[in-house]
């Protein structure tokens, strides 16, 4: 009995130790993510074409190879994986928490950590609703905030590489929809009330990666005693950094700082 015991309770263990990792290669894959997704709005400050270039250029990146689109769509499907083996393995952990929550040891923790772990929990509620409000909003286009032109289409054409080229020129072989990403930044984030609602957004992301680069790190065994300082460093510049590359476009479109877009149809 007692061996059947210490067998369920070492599976178990083992179990938690793989969602955990599991949680944590997630985790640091949507940090990179964010931190180059943030980096790319960076480049509204070298200008409005400078900036739709670069929207283009993620949707040709690698052309013949990829087909228009096929790292983006590539990204989407590697990060709805993710996303739902996180979310699976956050309510995994939190329903095992729960059920262990009866002795000393888990109050004990609990006590300490209560504070962060809500706060990583709530965020991540906050973060999953954003998420799909950004879709709808930025990639969709079912949202149309501010003047609603700014959200329409103009048709480009591009040779087998994906470099623009005049329309009837012999090297044109795909004609494709394109938006105004600079100009959907600026009518977006001319409006007070959405700067509010991104930058909640933001903050609820910059303390779920400060917490989960800590969390990542200890669960794949990168924390020790003697690390554990430089790592709370690190996970809090990191969490830092990413606030601020996303809250500076917005912050200043709405300051006024930034020039406004070209007159779309």
């Amino acid at each position: 009995m007692t061996d059947t015991k210490l067998s369920t309770d070492n599976r178990a263990i083992k179990t938690t130790v793989i969602i955990k990792q599991a949680m944590a290669v997630t985790g640091l894959f949507f940090v990179a993510f964010v931190i180059l997704h943030a980096y790319g709005n960076l480049k509204v400050f070298l200008g409005e074409k400078d900036y739709n270039d670069y929207a283009l250029a993620l949707r040709t990146f690698l052309m013949p190879i990829l087909p228009y689109e096929g790292l983006l769509w590539i990204l989407r499907a590697v990060l709805l994986v993710c996303i739902l083996v996180h979310v699976v393995a956050a309510f995994y952990l939190w329903h095992r928490s729960a059920k262990a929550r009866g002795s000393r040891y888990m109050v004990k923790k609990s006590l300490a950590t209560a504070y962060a772990a809500r706060t990583v929990r709530w965020g991540g509620v906050i973060l999953l609703f954003f998420i799909l409000f950004h879709l709808g909003h930025f990639t969709l286009k079912w949202a149309k905030i501010g003047n609603p032109a700014a959200y329409g289409s103009h048709q480009v054409t591009l040779d087998a590489a994906g470099a623009v080229v005049p329309e009837g020129a012999d090297s044109a072989v795909i004609t494709v929809t394109e938006g105004y990403p600079y100009a959907m930044m600026y009518t977006t984030f001319s409006n007070w009330w959405m700067v509010l609602i991104y930058g909640i957004a933001v903050a609820s992301l910059c303390l779920h990666i400060a917490h989960g680069v800590w969390s990542a790190l200890q669960s794949v065994g990168w924390l020790r005693r003697n690390t554990e300082v430089p790592v709370q460093i690190i996970s809090g510049l990191v969490g830092l950094a990413v606030l601020v590359m996303f809250l500076l476009p917005p912050v200043c479109f709405l300051a006024g700082l930034m020039p406004a877009p070209a007159p779309v149809a």
